[in-house]
């Protein structure tokens, strides 16, 4: 026997089970539609938005530049243009947003000077560096569009006031500064800068602002100011034997230091009367330089120094019978030191004012430099050509000794001189 439940339930049941499956196709109809619209594929090439001249134009570009991508959009740069970012800068962003300034006329007027510029620049400070114009930050630039087209063109003008220059020693601190106002007043009052009731000025308030004019602030009485001051950098140096005194070769170049030192001032009529430290901090350490100085020759030994004087005698066109009779003379005079005594400077034993003019040239303790006064000396006096005219070296000897050492007859010692020259010439003329 069939129950009535299980009648009345068929009917239902099949209802559910159609909902159900419609549902289904409508997901799998919508899933499908989805699927559809993504499997187009990404997006081809880069989203490029330009901004030109107020309007704006958006592409795909498969360019690989700014340039190329521009070209695409059929858009024409002039080489006076300016584009950011530039057309030559390689695409490899997704999206880029490009700006076009196009170059249009200006009229600068700085002045009693007019310039006319083709420029893409948008600000006063742009166009004014464009073409070479400083432009301070007291200075006022307007820029505005042309109104006489007719006469002057379509454009902008560029109109520079320039601030005054002036020297403003401002509490001890002394610079050159500029203004628009015109007058000392009107100077302190655009500079924010309110006097105090120790506070004096000069010139007055109401004097006329000029170019160079000094204006002056200072406090009365005593007082405190902070400043900053060099610290100089020390120098090391090394020295190197191998090359001639002269020579120098930076190897760490110095860089001085700084420090902001406190001191009490006292201040009467504007006038500076006392100055004491009373605070000082390093703010930046001195960099030590270290350089190489030539010293070849600087330190040399009397044997050393008797070589060298044999060897620039005889490169100077001195024969040996020559160079012996003058060295005899070095010999009995200072044993080819070069050092400063009593009796006289160096290997010749200079005095009085030729002395002087020895010690004034650079290193004259140094062999070299006595030997080239020496050589000057001979050449200036004449003496040079005497001596080498001789072929005896007792001439030489005696020539030198009275003609350029000119010693006292009673302390020449002739003779000593004589043997010191033979003595040289055998151990040096092989």
């Amino acid at each position: 026997m069939n129950s009535p439940i299980k009648k009345s339930a068929t009917p239902f049941g099949a209802l559910i089970f159609a909902s159900l499956f419609l549902i289904a196709l409508v997901a799998v109809a919508v899933s499908n539609v989805t699927h559809a619209a993504d499997s187009d594929g990404p997006r081809r090439g880069r989203l490029i938005t330009i901004h030109d001249r107020g309007t704006e134009k958006v592409i795909l570009s498969d360019a690989d530049t700014i340039g190329g991508a521009l070209k695409e959009a059929g858009i024409t740069i002039d080489e006076k243009d300016a584009v950011e970012p530039a057309v030559t800068e390689k695409l490899v962003a997704s999206d880029y947003q490009v700006n076009i300034y196009r170059a249009r006329p200006v009229i600068i007027i700085d002045g009693n000077a007019e310039t006319k510029v083709i420029t893409p620049y948008q600000t006063a400070d742009q166009i004014a560096a464009s073409v070479g114009i400083e432009l301070y930050d007291e200075d006022k630039a307007v820029l505005s569009r042309i109104t006489d087209i007719l006469a002057e063109g379509a454009g902008l003008k560029l109109t520079i006031v320039r601030a005054i220059p002036f020297t403003f020693d401002f509490y001890g601190n002394v610079t050159t500064a500029r203004t628009l106002g015109q007058t000392v007043g009107e100077m302190l009052s655009e500079k924010g800068i309110s006097l105090g009731k120790d506070d004096r000025v000069s010139p007055s308030l109401g004097t006329m602002l000029t170019e160079g004019l000094v204006v002056k602030v200072w406090r009365e009485g005593k007082q405190t100011i902070t400043v900053e001051e060099a610290i100089n950098f020390d120098v090391e140096q090394i020295e190197n034997i191998d090359q001639p005194v002269g020579y120098r070769e930076i190897k760490t170049p110095g860089e001085n230091g700084s420090r902001n030192v406190t001191y009490e001032i006292t201040i009467q009529n504007g006038q500076e009367t006392n100055r004491t430290e009373i605070a000082s901090i390093t703010t930046k350490q001195p960099v030590k330089q270290v350089e190489v100085i030539g010293v070849k020759g600087k330190y040399t030994t009397p044997t050393e120094n008797e070589n060298i004087t044999w060897d620039f005698l005889i490169s100077n066109g001195f024969s040996p019978v020559q160079a012996a009779g003058i060295m005899g003379n070095l010999m009995q005079e200072h044993g080819f030191q070069t050092s400063d005594t009593p009796g006289g400077l160096g290997i010749a034993q200079w005095t009085g004012g030729r002395r002087l003019a020895l010690l004034a040239l650079p290193e004259p303790y140094n062999i070299y430099t006595q030997l080239g006064f020496l050589l000057g000396e001979l050449k200036t006096s004449g003496l040079i050509n005497t001596i080498k005219n001789e072929t005896s070296m007792t001439n030489v000897v005696v020539i030198f000794q009275n003609q350029f050492e000119r010693c006292n007859p009673y302390y020449c010692m002739q003779d000593q001189r004589i043997v010191y020259a033979q003595n040289i010439l055998a151990t040096h003329d092989s």
